[in-house]
């Protein structure tokens, strides 16, 4: 069973065009698929929807950015400045 607890988790993908870059989950469909946005090829505007089991699951979360997603606090720059800093930081 999908938690809720997902939303704003930092995922990897595995498969497809989307292998090896970062995005967070925005919205949790079912069991198998969530909504995912990385703010420059994926905006929050138009989501991909992905299965999980093409996602690696990072520990860092997002939680309060994407409660602002609701609100419309968060912008696509805002998204890419966050995940840009993950990778700075997996890099180091």
């Amino acid at each position: 069973m999908i938690q809720k607890d997902l939303l704003g988790t930092v995922v990897l993908g595995k498969a497809g065009r989307d292998s090896d870059r970062f995005f967070v989950i925005l919205d949790i469909i079912d069991n198998n698929y969530v909504m995912i946005a990385d703010g420059s090829t994926r905006k929050l505007e138009n989501p991909k929807r992905k299965k999980l089991k093409h996602l690696a699951l990072t520990e860092v979360r997002f939680h309060e950015e994407v409660e602002n997603l609701h609100n419309k606090s968060i912008t696509n720059s805002k998204l890419r400045k966050l995940i840009k800093s993950l990778e700075l930081d997996k890099e180091v």
